[in-house]
């Protein structure tokens, strides 16, 4: 490629650069900038042959951002964080505070903490939107896939800043008896093997609920293979089995029953994480103090 020589770089230029940095495709790329993949095809090809040089290599895995592509994302973050701040400056009402703001989490976080505490906060700032990512992997801060992150974790990021919520504290847990008469499932039924496991192998293998029953009841095999923990006390309450979950997402219901008190070997900590730099941006420091504020746990 040969540069042209009265080229300039748009901060437009360097939107679409940052957003197939982030995006990873044409499509993706189009969803952040507000523009269908052709246009931004089009749009950086004519960055590529302004420069000269190519930004970005072609895969299957989709568009790579070549050294120069990154260097250029770093400067449209600046840029990014700089108007962010020059918005918020004017607006000067806490009713005011206005914008998307992504936050990423598990959906049993979502169901259990997040959204109980956003509902408040909507009725404060009512211009606030969020966009809720639901995921068991932690999303990249520093990519800006998500604002903050509220995530299970004992060894959160260190180039994260966070605020520990506390420890999320589980128990195994079963159906309540909907008929009169009918005995609910006791301990010693999961003990002697007569009741079936609902458990997230597969989906989380790693997860501690996983390996205590696998220590601890090794010979127990899960009927039913679930994606998150939110779908393991979903099946409990239905009185297809037995399952460990939260107590922050089970206790208060009326259809379920706590077999077992709190699992100390299952402990873990809740984190809410955002990215230095995000901060300092009005919209997210709203919603990371409403947030840090809000969530407890039992």
């Amino acid at each position: 490629m040969i540069a042209k020589a009265q080229y300039k770089m748009t901060p437009a230029d360097l939107a679409v650069v940052l957003a197939l940095v982030r995006g990873s495709s044409l499509a993706g790329a189009g969803e952040r900038v507000g523009a269908d993949a052709s246009t931004v095809f089009r749009s950086l090809q004519r960055i590529e042959r302004g420069l000269g040089r190519a930004l970005f290599e072609r895969s299957r895995a989709g568009y790579i951002a070549t050294e120069l592509a990154t260097q250029l994302a770093e400067h449209a973050e600046q840029l990014e964080a700089t108007l962010e701040a020059a918005r918020s400056a004017v607006e000067t009402a806490p009713a005011q505070v206005s914008g998307m703001v992504r936050i990423s989490s598990t959906d049993t976080i979502l169901h259990g903490l997040v959204a109980p505490a956003l509902r408040s906060l909507q009725q404060v700032h009512p211009l606030l939107g969020f966009d809720l990512h639901t995921g068991n992997e932690l999303v990249s801060l520093t990519r800006r896939d998500a604002d903050i992150a509220v995530r299970a974790t004992k060894r959160p990021p260190q180039h994260l800043v966070g605020k520990q919520i506390g420890p999320i504290r589980v128990a195994l847990y079963a159906a309540k008896a909907k008929q009169a008469g009918k005995p609910s499932i006791k301990l010693a039924d999961v003990e002697a093997g007569r009741v079936d496991w609902i458990a997230p192998d597969e989906a989380l293998p790693e997860h501690p609920s996983v390996v205590w029953r696998r220590r601890n009841f090794p010979k127990a095999q899960p009927r039913y293979r679930v994606s998150s923990i939110l779908s393991v006390l979903e099946l409990v309450a239905l009185g297809m089995g037995v399952g460990i979950a939260p107590l922050f997402l089970a206790e208060g219901r009326s259809d379920v029953l706590r077999l077992t008190e709190p699992l100390d070997d299952c402990e873990t900590e809740l984190w809410l994480l955002t990215h230095p730099e995000s901060r300092h941006l009005r919209r997210v420091s709203v919603v990371y103090g409403h947030l840090a504020q809000t969530l407890q746990m039992p």
